[in-house]
């Protein structure tokens, strides 16, 4: 069996870290979490955890990349399904076992984001990933409207920072009170915010209300 590279076996370390740092941070919140627990439920000294990031603030946006980048490849994949009823099925088909499985990085997400608010270093590090985030979904749905030839009805920066807030207020509201809205609500907002209206207008379906 081949060894691995020095290269491998960092990137094999840093895995680790982030596994071991993702089950500390759900049972324990992001405060109360130490990298002396996420070292040792990684199997590694402290030192290794320092010697692949710069502190705990660093280890929760490397979750927080990994998580946008799942995140970016579902959305990339969902837009490019060309049937509005598609699009609708393949978003109501994901969104309960979605929500469920990304409950801690959520949770996660909400706590640093707290934080972020007291913290210009940490606050400046989020913005970035969320000015990508929006970036890169406004350049989907850009492409999905001159894909059938339809303007936008607003700029689709605005388009995508709607469905980054949607999808965040659901998450929150789920969290709250699981059984209080229809899952099929944010597969119907999702599709008012991505798809083309003269597309809507064309196929059957309604938007499905809560309660």
């Amino acid at each position: 069996m081949a060894r691995l590279t020095r290269a491998q076996r960092r990137q094999q370390t840093r895995a680790r870290l982030l596994d071991a740092a993702s089950q500390v941070f759900a049972r324990r919140g992001f405060h109360a979490a130490t990298i002396d627990e996420v070292a040792d439920a990684a199997g590694y000294t402290k030192g290794a955890v320092y010697s692949n990031f710069a502190n705990k603030d660093d280890l929760v946006l490397a979750l927080l990349d990994q998580h946008l980048a799942a995140q970016l490849e579902q959305v990339e994949a969902l837009c490019a399904i060309e049937s509005s009823e598609e699009l609708r099925a393949a978003i109501r088909a994901g969104t309960e076992q979605e929500f469920a499985a990304a409950r801690d990085v959520g949770v996660l997400i909400v706590e640093f984001s707290l934080y972020a608010m007291r913290n210009p270093t940490a606050q400046a590090e989020l913005a970035k990933r969320y000015r990508q985030l929006r970036g890169r979904l406004a350049e989907l749905i850009t492409k999905r409207y001159a894909r059938h030839r339809t303007p936008p009805p607003m700029p689709p920066e605005h388009l995508a920072a709607l469905a980054l807030a949607t999808d965040a207020g659901l998450f929150l509201q789920n969290a709250a009170e699981p059984d209080a809205l229809p899952w099929e609500l944010h597969a119907d907002a999702m599709i008012q915010l991505l798809d083309p209206p003269d597309r809507r207008a064309s196929q059957p379906g309604k938007l499905s209300r809560p309660g």
